[in-house]
């Protein structure tokens, strides 16, 4: 049982005890933990309390731990476990909380602190991808929330807190609300401007290339498709089974931080095999011929990498060349600007308003959730809503 002593200084009175709260995990050492109260009433709470909470397995040694460096301990974990990728993502969004949050001691960390942290993200925390010192996306704002709760959950399993803190916190409705407009005014092409584009790019070089969009391909998938292993022009199928996409790593050299990423696809859902709608066929039927004439031309100097989408030297693209080539075409043709993304937003929302079955549009596009196809990536434009009018005249009529 810890003694409560009596000790003086600078001629007051104070009352303390020393209790034992366990082993250091780093430096397997006891620790000890000196209280001293004005009081001995005082003192004899604590202790009570201290002990009781000890028994209950409730107790959280005082720490002088920041929030960056619990931060830095559970990135430490998780980083080495996924993509490469995946974890840039992870340091970019405990960046915002290194920023705002980081010297703060973990145990003082408020609820107030998250909201506070909310608010200036949404506000005023942009430092790339736009204006600076503007607000984030509320997807942001979610996918840092989220990093942040797991961060607080290892300080609990570490025996450091006792409580979330942002468990609770989550961003205000007005953004939601404000963010849901601003998505709105994003839409996919109609069936107009897909046409439109098509008909346009009829004579670009890589034309059965870009067709691979046009069949709800992801950017990565298109880039990652491969002649040998991907593309059967005899049975008029192409498997998705490879993606090549980028990510950004600080640690290379300047001018080099952007790395090729080359992997399955996502899930297993996304390894699928697609036969070729007759024009995507004959596109890259074409295509094929036109790269065996430029690999005859340019000899040795030829790369032959074996993807589909390559320049006249056979070197392959990556997707910030296919998305800056689109844009291109877009603004040749008077296109409006989309992402290829909303290009296979645009294909997937034809696909389900013109009668073809929720589940083959699901596995088409490679989700494994069929709910997910539905809600994400199903626009009802005007020339469905058109035929359901249409429809309609049949019972009102």
């Amino acid at each position: 049982m810890p003694e409560i002593k009596k000790v003086t200084a600078r001629g007051k009175t104070r009352y303390r005890f020393v209790v034992d709260i366990g082993v250091d995990p780093a430096t397997k050492k006891r620790r000890q933990l000196t209280v001293t109260k004005d009081t001995s009433t005082e003192a004899k709470n604590e202790l009570a309390r201290i002990q009781h909470q000890q028994a209950t397995g409730q107790f959280v040694a005082p720490s002088k731990m920041t929030v960056e460096e619990l931060v830095d301990t559970w990135l430490a974990m998780v980083t080495p476990d996924v993509e490469v990728k995946t974890a840039r993502s992870y340091v970019d969004a405990m960046a915002y909380v290194k920023t705002r949050l980081g010297a703060t001691l973990v145990q003082q960390l408020t609820e107030e602190d998250v909201t506070e942290m909310v608010t200036w993200m949404l506000t005023s925390a942009r430092r790339i991808g736009g204006q600076p010192g503007t607000g984030l996306s509320v997807r942001t704002v979610d996918l840092t929330l989220g990093r942040l709760r797991a961060v607080l959950i290892l300080g609990m399993r570490r025996n450091i807190l006792t409580r979330n803190v942002a468990e609770f916190v989550t961003v205000p409705k007005a953004a939601r609300k404000a963010a849901r407009a601003k998505k709105r005014e994003r839409t996919p092409w109609d069936e107009v401007e897909v046409r439109q584009f098509l008909t346009g790019i009829r004579g670009v070089r890589e034309y059965g290339g870009w067709m691979l969009t046009f069949i709800a391909e992801r950017p990565a998938e298109v880039c990652g498709a491969r002649w040998a292993q991907d593309i059967d022009l005899e049975k008029g199928t192409t498997t998705i089974g490879n993606t090549r996409t980028l990510a950004y790593d600080p640690e290379r050299p300047r001018g080099e931080r952007s790395v090729v990423i080359e992997k399955d696809a996502k899930s297993e859902a996304g390894e699928r095999a697609l036969p070729l709608p007759v024009p995507t066929w004959n596109g890259l039927r074409a295509f094929r011929k036109i790269q065996v004439a430029e690999r005859l031309a340019a000899g040795e100097a030829y790369e032959n990498s074996g993807y589909v989408m390559v320049d006249k030297l056979g070197r392959p693209w990556k997707t910030d060349k296919l998305r800056r080539e689109a844009y291109k075409l877009m603004d040749q043709l008077e296109v409006r600007r989309v992402t290829l993304y909303m290009a296979r937003h645009a294909i997937l929302s034809w696909m389900a308003n013109n009668g073809v079955p929720d589940t083959v549009v699901s596995a088409w596009a490679g989700h494994a959730d069929l709910s997910f196809t539905k809600r994400i990536y199903v626009h009802p434009d005007p020339q469905s809503l058109r035929a359901g009018s249409e429809k309609l005249n049949e019972l009102l009529g």
